[in-house]
């Protein structure tokens, strides 16, 4: 498929070889007549190549200028002006040809000027299809399906006239009058499309005017200089006989006409126009002042400037109650002037609107009223209101007297109503933006709490142990990991961070990193416990704390020493007795108590364990989990499941005991973090 660059060099290609084989034919028919030489030559041919040219030049530019939609009215007017430009210089030389050499026989010459006039065909043809082409992408602005139907009946019947040309119908001959009425009447019709003046402004208006009258100007100096050259009667080619070329001229002197005349209409309404176009555009900024990232005292600044404007106030100012501390903004008056201008206002529903004692009851009128003030003399107040709320008030000032109407009111109304939404929307943002924060810190704390954990739980062939943890919606910072100081000694731990969020997260990382500082060490469970309570209460909150249960497993003689941290018993099943003992020895919380008395709170215990004996581990979001009834899946809950399953292996047991838990609370929304670590000594 060609390319838009590619139709534009083809069309010129062809527009300039069609003129130069019509100019070569028209002049070599006229030699062969003057010398009446015995050639057969077709009188056709240059008939046919100045239709060609006409043709190629219309696409020329039909994939040059393009559509009105796309490029500006006035740069549309500016390449007629241009084109104009161009092509009248080019007449003027030939004009000023004949005024050089009048008097000489060069210009009584047929083929001289028969080839000046052919040259001057070739300007005629490049300005009116130019002009043509723009007053159809002009008169198609906000195009209908009538408009386009009827401007396709009038396009395909200029085609028409340029084979028409070729029969030789004379100008003013019967058959030539009665096809160029034809074509007149479309072109007056069509020339009444004038849409695209209503959006000028008053600058562009004039200039638009401008541009069409030396467009006319153009006209009326192509049609002289045709006719002057006619007047030599040594012409092969009458450009005047040809409908199509006039249909061309009528057309675009009827539509410069009918625009120049509507745009001198219209400039009256362009102040009037571009007001409310203002106002159009200052209710946009209004509206899309929070999307566009701007904060509460942009909108604020907006609001003042857009309000000034639409009413041509000399000074106003905007008040917003926040807080204690009210905002202030003025332009064109100073605090002090502020205060007097409030203490001067006679009328009382102003007062109460200054004085943000608006009672609801809103009529334009009320908020109009008049100052006894030497600098100025009108007020407006609308007051500012978010959530049913009056929060501020907006005020305008005039220096005369009655400066303000109904309209004004009407339109300051609603500016004030847009930045309310807009500030509405920005605390609505503000929310939204917070709650995503919030989720995000959520994120973040799963991630480390996620990353914290260990992968795979040391052990050797004397025991198998399984570590499990579970995010809720919070995140409350469970903890679990065991060590190896030694061979055959494992050092365990189970913790919950108090809190939610990324703060329990990252008190988290620090009881990890303390678990794994303190238990390369191999000292007994007391010891740990006194030192890590000693090292968390120096990083921990003040009303932070840690839950915790060390153990310290010793697989040569079958022992197991731990200490409770005020975390959740810990359950030790009997494979002999077939019975759960719960390991419920005293013991605060690491960072409840941040001195030496909290030695006073260690219980370190050893008990011996048994192949299949087994150690169950967990936080308190399983025992605490609730139903729907609000009743706690509890010990109660946990121990059964524990018998249940305790033959099972310990994934399996894992999953049932889970299961158990989810079965109890039949659908209701765990609020917490669960971990299980499972001990099985073989």
């Amino acid at each position: 498929m060609l390319t838009n660059k590619l139709k534009i060099r083809l069309s010129l290609l062809t527009g300039i070889l069609s003129w130069l084989l019509f100019t070569f034919f028209d002049l070599y028919l006229l030699f062969v007549e003057k010398y009446q030489l015995n050639v057969n030559l077709s009188e056709v041919l240059p008939q046919v190549f100045l239709t060609t040219l006409v043709v190629s030049t219309l696409f020329f530019y039909r994939y040059t200028i393009t559509k009105a939609d796309s490029v500006n009215f006035i740069d549309l007017l500016w390449r007629v002006f241009i084109t104009g430009l161009v092509t009248t210089i080019g007449s003027l030389l030939i004009r000023g040809f004949f005024f050089v050499f009048g008097n000489s026989t060069i210009t009584e010459n047929a083929l001289t000027i028969n080839f000046l006039y052919n040259i001057l065909i070739g300007l005629v043809v490049i300005y009116l299809v130019s002009t043509f082409v723009v007053w159809k992408r002009l008169i198609l602005y906000q195009k209908s399906k009538s408009l386009i139907q009827l401007w396709t009946i009038f396009e395909y019947s200029l085609f028409a006239s340029l084979l028409f040309d070729w029969f030789g119908y004379e100008f003013m001959s019967i058959n030539f009058n009665t096809a160029l009425i034809f074509l007149c009447i479309f072109a007056l019709v069509l020339s009444f499309n004038l849409k695209w003046i209503a959006y000028l402004n008053f600058k562009q208006k004039w200039k638009s005017i401008l541009f069409i009258l030396l467009s006319g100007i153009y006209v009326f100096h192509f049609l002289i200089n045709l006719l002057n050259l006619a007047e030599t009667g040594l012409l092969s080619i009458n450009l005047l006989d040809r409908v199509f070329i006039v249909s061309l001229f009528v057309f675009i002197i009827l539509y410069a006409g009918i625009s120049v005349l509507v745009t001198l209409f219209n400039l009256p309404t362009s102040s009037v126009f571009e007001r409310k176009l203002q106002e159009a555009i200052d209710f946009q900024k209004l509206s899309q002042s929070i999307p566009a990232g701007q904060n509460a005292e942009q909108t604020y600044d907006i609001l003042l400037e857009s309000s000034m404007s639409a009413v041509f106030a000399d000074a106003a100012w905007l008040e917003i109650r926040q807080g204690q501390d009210p905002i202030l903004i003025t332009r064109g008056i100073t605090d002090p002037t502020v205060q007097d201008i409030k203490h001067s206002v006679k009328q009382e529903h102003i007062r109460n609107i200054l004085n943000y004692q608006f009672n609801g009851e809103y009529a334009s009128s009320r908020v109009i009223g008049s100052l006894n003030y030497p600098d100025f003399k009108s007020i407006i107040a609308v007051p500012v209101m978010i959530q049913n709320q009056q929060t501020g008030a907006l005020v305008l000032l005039q220096e005369v007297s009655d400066a303000f109407n109904r309209e004004m009111v009407d339109i300051i109304s609603t500016f004030v109503n847009q930045a309310s939404i807009s500030l509405e929307n920005f605390q609505l943002i503000q929310e939204a933006i917070e709650t995503e924060r919030y989720k995000e810190e959520l994120k973040i704390a799963k991630s480390v709490q996620k990353s914290l954990l260990p992968s795979e739980m040391q052990h050797n062939d004397r025991f198998d142990i399984l570590g499990f943890s579970m995010a809720a919606d919070e995140v409350g910072g469970d903890y679990y990991d065991v060590l190896e100081p030694n061979e055959g000694i494992f050092n365990l731990i189970i913790g919950d961070v108090s809190g939610k969020g990324t703060s329990a997260a990252f008190n988290m990382a620090q009881m990890r990193g303390i678990f794994h500082s303190l238990a390369q060490k191999d000292e007994n469970p007391s010891e740990f416990i006194i030192q890590a309570n000693a090292a968390m209460s120096r990083c921990l909150e003040k009303s932070s704390f840690i839950t915790a249960m060390y153990f310290r497993i010793n697989t040569h003689d079958n022992s197991m020493a731990y200490v409770r941290a005020g975390h959740c018993p810990g359950l030790f099943y009997s494979a002999s007795s077939k019975k759960i003992c719960r390991l419920e020895n005293n013991g605060l919380g690491l960072g409840i108590l941040r001195n030496s008395e909290y030695n006073q709170y260690v219980e370190e215990h050893t008990i011996s364990y048994k192949p299949g004996d087994l150690l169950l581990l967990y936080t308190d979001g399983i025992v605490e989990a609730k139903n729907a009834d609000n009743q706690q899946f509890g010990l109660e809950g946990l121990e059964p499941s524990l018998l249940n399953h305790v033959d099972e292996p310990l994934e399996e047991m894992k999953n049932g005991i889970i299961n158990d838990l989810m079965k109890f609370l039949n659908g209701n929304k765990l609020d917490d973090d669960y971990s299980l670590t499972i001990v099985r000594f073989k």
